[in-house]
Parts: structure tokens; sequence; C-alpha cells
């Protein structure tokens, strides 16, 4: 246990019960036990531990978030949602960690797709969940993890039948309204073979200090494709752990797109298992101001032969921010003609700004092409000097590099209306004076 205060979260646990579902079904409520009990144990993950040493979560003991009643609509500001919510894309909103289908809206959503909020699906289907439900990753992963599998009080369920192909995106906006309040939610995302969609996880909240704690389990059949969306624009208060762990079966291919501009401290995890010939693309953007903390975690770990991994993530970081990456690339001792490349890259726009980053490959095979690059610096004075030259100001020569740098990852956003609203987003962050936004 990092703290004493660590204990308060299990001391109050019969208080958040009540509002947990499945709470009739046995396996799940040995599960819920299991968790509570290791997260007793261990606490919340101490600077000791490897994958955790340049990310302190101790700010997060000394609150006591909860889960809060299901207050829905009451609690939102409806013109402020529809600011976040996309045009042409099935929506599903869940607030302060409760699935809402009043500000939902599934309409049209063809018959071999079913989307449910976690709730409802361990009510009607609890045979299927229990296939899945900690099944791409295991509360031994950390201690989050058995804190979000204790403490959920919703989330979604999806699954795509054989051969289906979703035209449009379903959008998943997560909102925090409440002060002090914990949003625990648990996703499962299941694709059968030969199916195809695009998913955007949208994570916001009004200005108040909590806590998101989102865990999402993907299986990608064979042959199915699926990308992923994230956007974490949280509250400057509040604090942020998601986690992706993704099982893809053989010539399944993968693309997450993590784009984490908000919250104090934020943390996201990005873990995939390959099969034999499966394909993996993990793209990132973390921009970080005033005295944000944002870590992000990949493993990427090839079990089988074949396996196409490409991962690149960019950090900007201004005044005291903290930017972390790391990045795990595992080739299992089976997994002969990998091909696997990794890059990490940072600009920091203070003298007081930090970088860390800790890329690894570990390789078991020896018949592979894998690869991996880190850069951290400060922009190109010869570049500066150049625009300059071109009777560019220095502060708008500094402007127009510093977006050409993000904007690389803002550009392999396929879908428009979330390519507008990720640019806007950036935009905010830092001076745009001197840049169109046409330009980028």
């Amino acid at each position: 246990m990092t703290t004493a205060n660590a204990s308060r979260y299990p001391a109050e646990y019969s208080n958040s019960v009540p509002l947990l579902c499945g709470q009739s079904l046995s396996w799940l409520k040995q599960q819920r036990t299991n968790a509570l009990l290791q997260f007793s144990e261990q606490g919340f993950p101490a600077l000791h531990e490897e994958e955790w040493r340049y990310t302190n979560v101790s700010a997060i003991e000394k609150k006591l978030f909860s889960p809060k009643v299901n207050k829905t609509t009451g609690f939102v500001d409806v013109e402020w949602l529809k600011s976040y919510q996309l045009e042409d894309a099935w929506s599903v909103v869940l607030v302060d960690g409760h699935f809402s289908a009043e500000l939902s809206s599934l309409e049209g959503l063809p018959n071999d797709v079913l989307v449910k909020g976690m709730a409802d699906a361990l009510e009607e289907i609890p045979e299927v969940l229990e296939r899945f439900i900690n099944q791409a990753v295991s509360v031994d992963e950390h201690s989050f993890i058995a804190f979000n599998t204790a403490w959920f009080t919703d989330g979604l369920f999806v699954h795509l039948s054989n051969k289906q192909v979703l035209e449009r995106p379903i959008q998943v906006l997560h909102i925090a309204t409440q002060q002090d309040v914990l949003s625990a939610t648990r996703t499962v995302i299941i694709l059968d073979k030969l199916t195809e969609a695009s998913i955007i996880e949208t994570y916001v909240g009004y200005d108040n200090a909590y806590l998101s704690s989102a865990v999402t389990e993907v299986f990608v059949g064979k042959n199915a494709d699926l990308t992923l969306y994230k956007m974490q624009c949280e509250s400057e208060k509040a604090y942020h752990f998601g986690g992706v762990y993704v099982k893809q079966d053989c010539h399944a291919r993968f693309r997450h797109h993590n784009f984490a501009f908000g919250a104090l401290l934020a943390r996201s995890d990005i873990h995939t298992d390959l099969d034999h010939a499966s394909e993996c693309e993990l793209n990132g953007l973390y921009l970080g101001v005033k005295r944000q903390h944002i870590d992000n975690h990949t493993r990427i770990n090839h079990t089988k032969s074949h396996g196409i991994s490409r991962e690149l993530y960019k950090g900007v970081l201004d005044g005291r921010a903290r930017g972390v990456f790391q990045g795990r690339v595992i080739v299992a001792k089976d997994a002969q003609k990998t091909d696997s490349q990794m890059n990490n890259r940072n600009l920091l726009l203070s003298n007081e700004a930090e970088a860390d980053s800790k890329p690894q490959l570990e390789i078991y095979a020896d018949d592979v092409k894998c690869g991996h690059g880190v850069t951290v610096g400060q922009l190109d004075e010869k570049s500066i000097f150049y625009l300059q030259s071109r009777c560019v100001d220095e502060e708008t020569a500094r402007n127009i590099l510093t977006f050409a740098f993000a904007n690389e990852m803002v550009d392999k956003v396929r879908i428009k209306v979330l390519h507008e609203m990720i640019l806007d987003q950036a935009l905010l962050r830092f001076p745009q004076e001197g840049v169109n936004k046409e330009w980028l």
C-alpha cells in the first residue's frame, strides 16, 4: 500500500456496491471480490514499480473519489454536449460512469450490430460477458485494473456479427459532471470475422476535480478491421486512467489513434496481442501545458509469425508539463518474419518542460525486422531562420513549426468531422497567432 489514504477506498467500498452493475451474477461478484482484495493489498501503483517509475499517482490517494447516482440529463448541459457530438455518427453517452439511453442516439444501427450499456448487457446476456470480461487484460496487470474491475458502475458492450461493415462510426462519449466523482466504466468490443468498424472514445468533463477510470477490452476476429480513436479532453483539474487491451486473431487489422490533451494527470495504456499475419498501427499525440503530466504506455506483443506493427507517438510540451512515453515491443520465439517499427518524438517549448522516453524491444525470434527511434529537442533554429528570411516574424515562425510537428498526427485521422474537432482542441492549447487553420 503506497499510503494510508489508499485504504480509504476499500473501507468505503460497501457504499459503492448499490451503484455497481451485475451484482446478481456470482461470477462477476467473485471477480470484483478478488479485484478488491488485490487492490486492498497493493494500493495504487507506486514509483518503485518499473512501469510507473515516471508517474506519481499519490495525488489521487489524497482525495476520495466515489461513484455517484445516475442523474443523466439533470446534470448535463445539452448544448455543451452537442459541441462534442459528431455529425453522421451513432452516439453513445455515458454520464458519470452510467449509460444514458436518453442522451444516446442509435437509430438506424444495423440488426447485426449490438450496442448496449454494460449494465443492460449483464442483465440480458450475462453468459456472453462472462467469456470476455477480464480476458483481454488481467487484474494482475497492475492495480488500476483491479480498481476498475471492483468499482465499474456501467460501460458499453459492442458486438459486430460476421461480415458486418459499418459505414458510420460509433462515438462513445464519456462525460464527468460532478465534483469528486469516480467515473468508472468497462467496455467490451467484439468484432467477428470479416467485420469492419470505426469507434471513437471521447472523454470530456465539467471544470471539476474527478477521476475517470475506463478499461476497454477489444477482440478483433479473423480478417476483421477495427480503427479505434481516443480523444481525451478532460478538465484541467481531473485525473484520468484509460486502458485499451486488444486480442487480435489471425490476419486481423487494428489501428489506434490516441490524442491526449486534457487532465492534470493522465495515463493511457494501449496493449495488443497479435496472432499470425495480423497488423497493428498505434499513433499518438500528447500536448502538455502548465503543470500537466501525460503518460502513455504501449505494448505490442507479437505472438505468431508474419505480424506487422507500426508505432509513432509525438509529444509537444510547454510550461512545466511532463510527458512520458513507454513503448514495448515483444517478439516471441514463434513470431518469425515479424516486421515492427516504433518511434517517439518530443518537442519541448520551454526550458522547464520535460520528456521521458523509454522504448523497449524484446526479441526472442531470429528472423525479424525491428527497430525503434527517439528524439527529444526544441524547435530547429535553422528552420526558424529560414521562415524569418521569408518575412515571417519569429513568434509566428515558431507557431507554424509547432503546429506542423503536431499536425502530422492529426492528418492521420480520416473522419473529417473528428479531424476538425481534434484540430480545434489542439489549437486551443497553443498560441494561434500567425497560424491559419486552413493551412493545417
